[in-house]
């Protein structure tokens, strides 16, 4: 690659983008690869500070960084992800749709780490919406070696794409609301609006509610009843702590579920159960996720919806980050909480 002056460069091609930065109003390309200088470009050239431009002809052994940025798109953005055009060597990645945002933190430092490129994300395993901003990937150098290229493909062969969005199923989901006091009518029920509301941010219904007072009995038949009539996730709501007229964590295990975790460590959230009966997961919410804006419950109802084999692992990694400031306003999912 060769450096001429701009003013013999008219009826030359670039060879790569130039930038123009107007500060506050416009930051872009003012000029793209593969533009044909005009006498008319030079002046603008220079008043944007380009003395001289870069020539040259790419060897059989070299890609233009936004040709490289394209292949780099094609091979690591998995489903439900798009990126845009290339320009000075950089692609952006947004969310086609809604889901469950999976990035492989492994393979994100491993590929980092071949050198002469960056690819940078927001944190994984959070709900995110159509068109939202996931990351950015860009070349480096103005040209870059195949072999970089190359040396990426072999890490990325049989493996899941590094980062992709999983959609949420529609789950039959079954609401038990635990409670002498709201059986009996003593208060109103102020969990069941609470979790409609987070089921229906993920895309699916309550398909049947019943509250109940707090008999273990009582609690453990609703549970399989639920079952009976095709419940594909069972929340059960109260009567989680230690205290004696809390029958909900022995009531899941009577059922004969298998009880990942009693507890979590998560602030809000420390008193939760997470259960499988028969592969239908069970949850057992504590009162906090009544008035807290977000709990562990908000950490792994995504990934129920999104069809993940929740295991104590998942659960028990979530320390590093779990605890919640309780930040105003809110800026739950983006935020450290639950980003272990």
């Amino acid at each position: 690659m060769d450096t001429i002056r701009t003013e013999d460069a008219i009826g030359m091609v670039l060879a790569h983008d130039i930038t123009e930065i107007v500060p506050g109003v416009f930051k872009g390309a003012a000029f793209k690869k593969g533009h044909i200088i005009t006498e008319n470009d030079v002046e603008k050239l220079l008043k944007i500070g380009k003395e001289h431009i870069y020539v040259f002809e790419l060897k059989e052994d070299e890609l233009h960084e936004n040709e490289a940025a394209i292949r780099l798109g094609d091979m690591l953005a998995g489903p439900g992800i798009c990126f845009t055009e290339p320009s000075e060597g950089k692609i952006s990645l947004k969310s086609k749709h809604k889901g469950l945002l999976k990035i492989d933190r492994e393979l994100l430092d491993e590929i980092n780490n071949t050198g002469d490129l960056c690819f940078a994300t927001i944190q994984g395993n959070i709900c995110v919406e159509k068109d939202e901003l996931l990351g950015g990937c860009r070349i480096i150098p103005l040209i870059i070696k195949k072999e970089k290229i190359d040396a990426i493909e072999n890490i990325m062969k049989n493996k899941e794409p590094l980062i992709r969005i999983k959609p949420f199923l529609n789950l039959k989901t079954a609401l038990i609301i635990t409670g002498s006091e709201v059986y009996k009518g003593r208060i109103e029920d102020k969990f069941g609006p609470v979790i409609e509301k987070k089921v229906k941010e993920l895309d699916s219904d309550i398909f049947h509610k019943t509250i109940i007072p707090d008999e273990t009995d009582e609690i453990k038949n609703a549970i399989l009843d639920a079952k009976e009539m095709g419940a594909e996730l069972i929340i059960v709501t109260g009567g989680m702590s230690v205290d004696p007229d809390d029958k909900t964590p022995g009531a899941i295990k009577a059922t004969g579920a298998d009880i990942i975790t009693y507890g979590t460590p998560v602030l809000p959230g420390a008193m939760l159960l997470f259960a499988y009966l028969d592969n239908i997961p069970v949850f057992g919410v504590p009162g906090c996720v009544m008035y807290a804006h977000t709990t562990a419950f908000d950490l792994l109802l995504p990934r129920v919806f999104a069809g993940e084999k929740i295991i104590r692992k998942d659960i028990t990694s979530l320390g590093y980050g779990g605890q919640c400031l309780s930040c105003k306003p809110c800026r739950f999912p983006h935020c450290h909480f639950g980003k272990n």
